[in-house]
């Protein structure tokens, strides 16, 4: 049976956020969780090459210092450097750690009460955060919280729930709430992470490669189906979006279900 955040895919992506589901994300957690009072930020203190390579421990768990095993999954999602949102839990996760010891303006059970996002990076300071990331971790953050009728102090990090034992995020909590402030202020405008179309340059032509997405109905729908041994039915569904979503994975893309510009080099190569 699904837990109760599978809303958030389509809260992120109507904020024209990249997501990518983790298989099994929908029955993934330590239980169901209880009312949503907040969002918790962290990082993965992972390693400082590719996207998301901290995915595996945040979906399987990972060791404790003192030989226990923090059972997964280990955040609700996860956030790869390129600005896209990983689906790992719509369940309970152990984000604040367990036992959940803690406590940010009244929320004493983040595990039970707080969104956990785990955003990849080394955990180092003085480490820059990509623009992109942070772009999508102000807007993720703003739109959950807007979905949820929440300010921006609905927000802390980690070292703010247990500052005496946790360091992340790396980046000024103080300056992050403000900026989500102005986002909700402003509505949370939606986001163009991807190019609304790529200028592919032809012999003798110049033809726009728009971005696809589910819901998209011309003939470049036709095009993708057809290079991925579908029904060209020029209608982008669920089972284009899911063809999509494998092909990317075995080219060892973002699997986003996105036919953006470097779906659309590698597709039509």
């Amino acid at each position: 049976m699904a837990y109760s955040l599978i809303w958030l895919p389509d809260v992120l992506i109507n904020a024209g956020l990249k997501v990518a589901p983790v298989d099994g994300w929908e029955t993934r957690g330590r239980g169901d969780i209880k009312v949503i009072k907040g969002v918790m930020c962290h990082h993965t203190a992972g390693p400082k090459n590719l996207n998301m390579p901290s995915l595996d421990t945040l979906r399987l768990g990972r060791r404790l210092d003192n030989g226990d095993w923090l059972k997964p999954p280990l955040c609700n999602l996860g956030l790869g450097r390129d600005g896209t949102y990983y689906l790992v839990g719509a369940g309970r996760a152990n984000h604040a750690g367990s036992p959940d010891k803690g406590g940010w303006r009244g929320i004493v059970t983040a595990n039970s009460n707080m969104i956990g996002i785990e955003a990849e990076h080394v955990g180092q300071r003085g480490v820059p955060w990509p623009d992109i990331q942070m772009e999508a971790y102000l807007y993720g953050v703003a739109a959950i919280l807007k979905h949820l009728g929440l300010n921006e102090m609905a927000c802390c990090g980690h070292k703010e729930y247990a500052p005496s034992r946790k360091p992340d995020p790396s980046f000024d909590m103080f300056e992050f709430r403000a900026k989500l402030a102005q986002i909700l202020q402003a509505n949370v405008p939606v986001l163009s992470q991807i190019p609304a179309e790529e200028l592919e340059i032809a012999p003798g032509e110049a033809q726009k490669r728009p971005t696809l997405r589910r819901g998209a109905n011309n003939d470049f729908v036709k095009i993708v189906q057809a290079r991925l041994g579908l029904v060209e039915t020029g209608y982008f569904d669920g089972d284009t979006e899911a063809a999509v979503r494998h092909y990317q994975r075995t080219k060892k893309m973002v699997p986003d279900g996105i036919v953006g510009p470097l779906t659309w080099r590698v597709l039509t190569n």
